[in-house]
């Protein structure tokens, strides 16, 4: 039989069977459509468990929509359940996408030093991020573009530059305890705050002044601010599924981008024209260097959008990391008076200001950031896009190209495994641990400078490969300022009947769920107000 003939067969049979399913009652025909993808996908299922070379799949009933509920509302329990059922390697359905997990240290291994060829974070992430950051930057970019712009930023994420950085946030902070409304710390002597709130601002001040300088810092005392809770609200899990919808927050999402990028935009083109180019901050270094390696130059326009990428990048995660340490330190006093005594003693009971030098003198302040870092890791799941099949080592398993490839650090930070009593905050297990979050072995340079390749470590807080986070020493530095002068300035508490509230992981990073208050109460002898 020609093709023709199979095919005008075929086209006789579907045209038979449309005219035998219209002839239907319409309750009859309402009822297969809406049976019919169940049968599809329950079979598909139970072929797709026949096959060997794929990893198991977690059995799902809604077409679609797969695991995502329960998945979108306790990843980590339901990562612990689908590990007791088929191990560290299986696959779920997400929202019309297959995701192959692969937990632990040797999940780390397969997914962050994957080869560029075989995954793709741009792939996994762009459709979320670029309505956000803007044009031609972070994952709007081929990786190698993306590679040397992280060695552009890296160039403002130096020691010196932390130097110079401190002063500014212990200025920003001081600012803070005097002059908002949930604290004004010179005339009230104590208060209930929502960490969340107070957390986000602090973060978003001591950053824009850091990194962008006193004029983008000042214009966050104006109606600017809400342009980024506008952009911000471009991170959510609907903007992830749906990029763009025709709804009031994308609109305000788009509306924040264009006109944070031009403000941006104006202060470096201000600078350009008068010739005032410095080491003042990252605005400045990208001004001076920000040539790719094959001679092509960032426009001012790119320039503007990378500089919103570093700030909301960081906001998130540094915000969410604050905020869940001053949590677990308000039910732990005794903490609370260990990091006293130990800022007293480095500071020379407040006599010596804060430097970026000193804040490395205190052990016991970046264990605590640590640890907060190790129970509350500001992603719950990292992952990338399939470009070609790729074999799971030691396993029969083939993930095949589109499907997702997930691993969750935070998943494995918890596990009593590798951290005894891993649900319990204990700054002390990092007593006798000098060593970075990165096992050593093999360097390696993606084009941001050299790092550690092996990713073996079950400790991985700013994960690990080509999109390892370049942030990690600005994240402790500024963690460092705010935690230093919270425990210098007061003391904390949960209000009656309250502990260490639950995590929100329907958010893109993972928050503590709300009331998230504590009360504060000024120290008697306040160091630094």
């Amino acid at each position: 039989m020609s093709d023709q003939s199979i095919v005008a067969s075929l086209a006789e049979y579907v045209t038979i069977g449309l005219s035998y399913f219209m002839s239907l009652p319409l309750s009859q025909r309402i009822s297969i459509v809406f049976i019919a993808p169940f049968i599809y996908s329950i079979t598909w299922q139970l072929l797709y468990s026949l096959r060997k070379d794929r990893p198991p799949l977690v059995f799902y009933w809604i077409p679609w929509v797969g695991s995502a509920v329960t998945y979108g509302s306790k990843p980590y329990q339901f990562f612990g359940d689908c590990q007791k059922k088929y191990g560290d390697c299986f696959s779920f359905m997400l929202l019309g996408r297959i995701m192959t997990v692969y937990l632990g240290p040797k999940g780390h291994e397969f997914v962050f030093n994957a080869k560029l060829a075989d995954v793709s974070a741009e792939a996994a992430y762009a459709h979320l991020t670029t309505p956000v950051f803007g044009k031609g930057v972070i994952y709007d970019c081929p990786n190698h573009r993306l590679m040397d712009q992280k060695k552009f930023v890296k160039g403002a994420l130096t020691k010196e530059a932390f130097a110079r950085y401190v002063p500014l946030m212990v200025e920003e902070m001081v600012k803070y305890l005097r002059s908002s409304p949930f604290f004004k710390i010179n005339e009230k002597s104590e208060g209930t705050v929502n960490v969340l709130a107070t957390q986000s601002e602090m973060t978003i001040f001591t950053a824009s002044r850091s990194l962008l300088g006193k004029e983008m810092r000042d214009k966050l005392d104006t109606d600017f601010a809400y342009l980024y809770s506008d952009l911000d609200k471009g991170f959510t899990p609907i903007n992830f599924v749906f990029p763009n919808l025709p709804l009031e927050h994308y609109r305000k999402r788009d509306n924040a981008q264009r006109v944070i990028s031009s403000t941006y935009l104006s202060l470096i083109k201000k600078r350009r024209d008068e010739n005032d180019i410095q080491d003042r901050d990252l605005v400045d270094t990208l001004m001076k260097n920000s040539t790719y390696k094959d001679g092509v130059k960032m426009t001012d326009k790119e320039i503007a959008n990378l500089l919103i990428g570093v700030l909301m990048g960081g906001q998130h995660t540094s915000a969410a990391t604050s905020a869940w340490a001053l949590l677990h330190l308000a039910e732990r006093p005794d903490v609370q008076k260990e990091l006293y005594e130990e800022q007293m003693r480095v500071l020379d009971n407040g006599k010596k200001e804060l430097t970026y030098d000193l804040i490395q003198e205190m052990p016991l302040l970046n264990q605590c950031i640590k640890e907060t870092l190790r129970l509350h890791h500001p992603l719950h799941s990292i992952f990338r896009k399939v470009m070609k099949d790729m074999k799971v080592p030691n396993t029969s398993y083939v993930v095949p190209k589109d499907y997702y490839v997930m691993v969750s650090p935070g998943y494995t930070h918890l596990q009593d495994e590798y951290f005894p009593n891993a649900k319990q905050f204990n700054m002390h297990r990092w007593d006798n641990d000098a060593t970075s979050s990165y096992s050593v072995g093999e360097e390696i340079d993606y084009g941001f400078g050299v790092v550690t390749k092996g990713v073996s470590s079950p400790y991985l807080p700013f994960g690990g490969g080509r999109h390892r986070c370049i942030g990690e020493h600005f994240a402790y530095c500024q963690l460092g300022v705010l935690m230093s002068i919270f425990i210098r300035t007061m003391t904390w508490k949960f209000p009656e009947g309250r502990t260490v509230p639950n995590s929100d992981f329907q958010s893109m990073v993972t928050l503590p769920l709300n009331p998230a208050d504590i009360i504060w109460t000024k120290r008697d002898a306040a160091q630094v107000i």
